[in-house]
């Protein structure tokens, strides 16, 4: 039994942060190189496609739900 619901637009977002720190811990580490630039088109991005995936689950759970009434027929 899950404790909470599932809510895929914080597991993007989540990603795409992380992402972002392992790119400048690479950095600071010396592993690779990685411009000051890249951070902003990755961080607006990825919160843009978190939104949006988060709008769409809403979207989808709310259809779902619509349909079903308080009482169970069987």
């Amino acid at each position: 039994m899950l404790r909470h619901e599932f809510q895929p637009g914080k597991l993007v977002a989540g990603t795409v942060l992380v992402l972002a720190g392992v790119l400048y811990a690479g950095d600071a580490g010396g592993a690779w190189e990685t411009p000051w630039f890249v951070a902003i088109p990755l961080v607006t991005g990825g919160l843009c496609l978190a939104g949006a995936v988060a709008f769409l689950t809403g979207r989808v759970r709310r259809r779902r739900q619509g349909g079903r009434t308080g009482a169970d027929p069987a």
